[in-house]
């Protein structure tokens, strides 16, 4: 049993060592099932809470840079004026957490999402920059208050809202300069005389304490069909990644989906998110596997390729039942389903 493990072991770094490749199925991993967290970036992060809410039990913890709470859009996507207001637009009409909330109760007695006695126990990271012209920060405002609204203890709760940061995920040395909101949506920013590092400052928000980030990565990026979880229709792309740290080929490591915001997916900006960001840096000594999920743009209706939290791809998209929910729900079973391999040598 232990050679086959072994030689599994040994076949599969040999797999993540060749250059990555495009279609190639999500391997099992046999992930950690009860440490999975989330995060992301403008309607990336709108997803993050999403998946957070509506599936509190199976998620730990989300990071959410620049995005507002749940189901704000109400499914109304071609209510402008109201997406505007999930904004914070200036001028628009303010956001009530109150009737948020209340919507999240009633899907989760509907049976819809789970339980929202599970987000008690969630770990939380919320992050608005002062000089954002995309996502203004009374949204984000409105997304502290909902979490509180719906039972995540304040001390769960962090919330950083005075760096002076345009519409962007904070790494400590890639990207535009701080104030910037443009492309490729990744900045590099100061604070305290310190560069800013977002990735690590989320994942230690709700992992806890973490050992330093690796100077120099040992594991692998993988390119993965996802296909197999979700057609075009859905305006997911046919190509995501994975980032493999080299100590979670056995299996147990903790999984940690990073969405990407709009205009950013591969097809935008290439590897600048899921490549240049120093959550990879992180996961690499810390065991977290790094799913990178993609969006591309699908014509009149997602043009600009944001993750849907408005109701493009149907009114369940805020659901457990969602397209695009489900999709990720089973890539992440697919990375905490044991190798087959593995399954073999224990028979």
């Amino acid at each position: 049993m232990k050679i086959l493990s072994s030689l599994f072991a040994i076949a599969f770094a040999a797999t993540l060592s060749a250059s990555v490749q495009a279609s190639n199925p999500l391997p099992a991993l046999g992930a950690s099932t009860d440490a999975t967290s989330v995060s992301g970036l403008s309607s990336g992060a709108f997803m993050a809470v999403q998946y957070q809410v509506a599936y509190s039990g199976s998620v730990v913890g989300s990071g959410i840079v620049a995005g507002g709470p749940y189901y704000c859009a109400a499914g109304q996507y071609f209510n402008l004026p109201g997406i505007f207001s999930c904004m914070g637009m200036p001028f628009t009409w303010p956001l009530s957490s109150t009737l948020m909330v209340s919507a999240a109760q009633r899907f989760a007695t509907m049976g819809e999402i789970d339980p929202v006695a599970n987000l008690k126990k969630s770990r939380i990271y919320v992050f608005s920059g002062t000089n954002d012209k995309v996502v203004y920060q009374p949204a984000v405002n409105t997304t502290v208050a909902f979490f509180q609204g719906i039972g995540v203890p304040n001390k769960n709760v962090k919330y950083v809202k005075t760096v002076p940061s345009g519409h962007a995920l904070i790494t400590p040395a890639f990207g535009n300069t701080c104030e910037v909101n443009a492309a490729p949506f990744i900045s590099h920013c100061t604070v305290g005389k310190t560069p800013y590092d977002q990735p690590g400052q989320i994942l230690s928000q709700i992992y806890g304490t973490l050992k330093p980030a690796a100077t120099a990565r040992t594991g692998q990026l993988l390119t993965f069909n996802q296909r197999e979880f979700a057609n075009a229709g859905s305006s997911m792309a046919e190509d995501a990644f994975l980032y493999v740290p080299a100590s979670c080929t056995s299996g147990g490591c903790k999984v940690h989906v990073a969405f990407h915001g709009c205009l950013q997916s591969a097809k935008y900006v290439q590897d600048d998110f899921y490549g240049k960001s120093s959550y990879n840096d992180w996961a690499d000594t810390n065991n977290i596997i790094v799913l990178y999920p993609q969006v591309d743009d699908l014509p009149l209706l997602n043009e600009k390729g944001c993750w849907d939290w408005t109701g493009y791809t149907g009114a369940s998209y805020a659901f457990k039942s969602g397209v695009q929910m489900t999709a990720i729900h089973s890539m992440i079973e697919r990375l905490s389903s044991a190798p087959a391999s593995s399954v073999a040598a224990a028979q």
